[in-house]
C-alpha cells in the first residue's frame, strides 16, 4: 500500500459530544454554516446534497471581505462512520472518520493531496495545516454551545413544573 502521509494533513480529536449530534452538525448545513472555516471566517452553503455523488458548494468569507468559491462532491457516506468528499479547485480528497465512545466521539480528519508539491502549496499559500486545526477549534465551541444551551433549556423545562 502506497505510504501518504507526505501528501496528507491530518488530524484527529475527541469531543465530548455523542456520535449522533456530531453526525447532526457535519450533515446539516444548517449546522455546519455556523462551525466551518478558519477563525474570523464566515461562510454562505449555496448547495449541500448530501449524498453519494452530491454536490456541496459554499463560499468562505475571509476576514479582509475576499471571498473564497469551494465546490467538493461527496464521494462517500458511511452513516455514523464516514464521510469522503473530493474537493476541487484546490484538488484534495477529504475522510473524515467518527468513532463513537460512549458519550464521546473521535473524529479522525485527513486531507489527501494529490501530490507532496500540492500540500506544501496548501501549508504555504492558504496556510491549510493552521485552518484545520482552527476548524477543529471552532467545531469544539460550537458542540459546546449546544451542549449549554442543550442544559439550559433542560433546566427551564423541570423549572416549569
Amino acid at each position: 500500500m502506497e505510504k501518504t502521509e507526505t501528501r496528507e494533513m491530518r488530524i484527529t480529536r475527541t469531543f465530548k459530544a455523542p456520535i449522533n449530534l456530531m453526525w447532526e452538525v457535519w450533515t446539516n448545513s444548517k449546522h455546519i454554516a455556523n462551525w466551518w472555516g478558519p477563525n474570523g471566517f464566515t461562510n454562505t452553503i449555496h448547495k449541500m446534497d448530501f449524498q453519494e455523488g452530491g454536490e456541496w458548494k459554499l463560499t468562505l468569507h475571509g476576514p479582509d471581505g475576499t471571498n473564497y468559491p469551494n465546490r467538493s462532491i461527496f464521494k462517500e457516506i458511511i452513516p455514523f462512520k464516514k464521510i469522503v468528499f473530493e474537493h476541487f479547485n484546490p484538488h484534495f480528497i477529504t475522510t473524515v472518520l467518527f468513532e463513537s465512545k460512549g458519550e464521546e466521539t473521535q473524529i479522525d480528519w485527513t486531507l489527501l493531496c494529490d501530490t507532496v508539491e500540492m500540500r506544501e502549496t496548501l501549508i504555504k499559500a492558504h496556510k491549510a495545516d493552521e485552518g484545520q486545526k482552527q476548524n477543529i477549534e471552532r467545531l469544539e465551541k460550537y458542540l459546546n454551545k449546544l451542549s449549554s444551551e442543550s442544559k439550559a433549556n433542560k433546566t427551564s423545562a423541570n423549572n416549569a413544573y
